[in-house]
């Protein structure tokens, strides 16, 4: 038996308990070929399943419970710290907020399978105020099955191996470097995936002091102020609940239904909470193609404009505001002071 292999096999639930726990904690290395590499062994019966699945349970449950306990703590910053880590650019605080709006604890039975998702969904289970007993029954469930399925998988493809002795003996000898070569082809797509995504990004982002201006050039022209959108999900509401002057709230979810009562006249600016501007940078994209080529992601988002010490106010709903009296230019830039 090839020395890595040997290795692999005597410390097997050892390197998949810490193998997981370090992803679950959000370090971006993936556990798939690890699964996949003990439950080909299975087939041999050099490795079991079941305390397979044990360590892979035991892992989840000490790495989820661990962001559970800070999400009902910190709450959103939190969130952004570990988005900023996540190498799935698409798969931010405001998706993973929009899956448990829809679906409840149910998200955390498909979670693992979602990167990006997997790591995020227990802190956002903190912050909802989903009782533990609870959040563990339905994570500890979803972690089973993910657990299971690449676990059986590999079984599936050892079963077939064996079947050719000549190439189960080749596949031993150089099972080592498949599974670096697993490994770093992960990687490698998840890389070139956020690269692609973030370029794109930057290429229609917003500077804060860009929005500022324009901001000053309507008040001074009289021409209708940028169309702002606010993207952020309820939950991010709750440390500070103030807009951008004029800005109207709308889920991600939504923004492409409501593409048609978008105008196109007028510079668009969305912002959100996500490092890097995943969410408004990926809508900008989508509505792009939609032929609403004038909208942009905001730089930084919300927090960004907040720390550059812009305006921020309580939040009116234009189109509420519109029924009883028109939105002025002062109206939309008078200033709640920034702490």
């Amino acid at each position: 038996m090839p020395l890595a292999l040997e290795f692999f096999v005597k410390h097997a639930y050892l390197i998949l308990f810490g193998w997981v726990l370090v992803e679950q904690l959000g370090i971006p290395i993936p556990s798939i070929p690890v699964l996949l590499t003990a439950g080909t062994l299975t087939a041999t019966h050099r490795l079991h399943l079941l305390p397979s699945v044990f360590a892979v349970l035991a892992s989840c449950a000490f790495s989820d419970s661990f962001w559970y306990f800070l999400g009902r703590r910190f709450g959103g910053g939190v969130l952004r710290l570990l988005c900023r880590f996540s190498f799935e650019a698409s798969t931010c605080v405001s998706k993973t907020e929009g899956y448990f709006t829809r679906r409840g604890p149910i998200t955390l039975l498909f979670a693992k399978y979602i990167p990006g998702l997997s790591t995020v969904a227990a802190p956002i289970a903190g912050q909802t105020g989903m009782p533990y007993q609870k959040f563990l029954l339905y994570d500890l469930g979803g972690s089973a099955i993910w657990a299971l399925s690449f676990l059986l998988a590999g079984r599936f493809f050892g079963d077939v191996a064996k079947r050719s002795q000549a190439f189960f003996e080749l596949l031993s000898r150089f099972a080592g470097i498949v599974f670096v070569l697993m490994v770093i082809g992960f990687l490698a797509y998840r890389v070139i995936k956020q690269r692609r995504f973030l370029a794109g990004v930057r290429a229609l982002r917003l500077e804060p002091a860009q929005l500022m201006a324009l901001y000053a050039e309507s008040e001074s022209s009289g021409t209708p102020p940028p169309f702002v959108v606010d993207l952020r999900h309820p939950l991010d509401y709750l440390p500070d609940p103030r807009v951008l002057p004029g800005a109207l709230r709308i889920l991600p979810t939504d923004v492409a239904a409501q593409a048609d009562t978008i105008p196109r006249d007028r510079d668009i600016v969305l912002y959100c909470t996500c490092p890097s501007e995943e969410t408004s940078g990926k809508l900008a994209l989508q509505l792009h193609k939609l032929g609403i080529t004038r909208v942009r992601p905001l730089r930084g988002g919300f927090d960004g404009w907040k720390e550059a010490g812009y305006p921020l106010l309580d939040y009116v709903d234009p189109r509420d505001a519109e029924q009883d009296q028109p939105v002025t230019e002062s109206t939309m830039l008078h200033v709640v002071p920034t702490p």
